[in-house]
């Protein structure tokens, strides 16, 4: 059983930044970041590879938003620059624990994910 608990969410002004932490209570593998907006689907964000050798973005964050990890501390993180109001939504960190190669780019690629942390956007 792996936890995973988000934290750096919280409300910024557009064309400002916020970075997302989530740490996980054990060791995994592939790990993502998903957002959702109220009446919206759930969408995609980013997700790292354990080695972080391969990274993926959604079409909306490329080139604004970064994902890392840190191994030893079993934490990823989101950079997330020049945000805009579209990006308000909850966020979710999603881990897997199993042995993958590929990049996992959607939400059931994954066995573990966190409760979400809120991130508004004023313009």
């Amino acid at each position: 059983q792996v936890h995973l608990v988000e934290s750096g969410g919280g409300l910024v002004q557009a064309g400002g930044s916020l970075r997302l932490s989530c740490a996980a209570s054990g060791r995994t593998s592939r790990m993502g970041w998903f957002r959702q907006a109220p009446g919206k689907e759930r969408d995609f964000v980013a997700a790292i590879t354990w080695s972080s050798t391969n990274t993926d973005y959604g079409d909306s964050v490329k080139d604004r938003f970064t994902i890392s990890r840190d191994n030893a501390k079993n934490t990823v993180y989101l950079q997330m620059n020049s945000l805009k109001p579209e990006d308000t939504a909850v966020y979710y960190c999603a881990a897997d624990t199993g042995i993958r190669i590929r990049l996992g780019l959607r939400w059931e690629d994954y066995n573990y994910w966190g409760q979400g942390t809120q991130v508004t956007v004023s313009s």
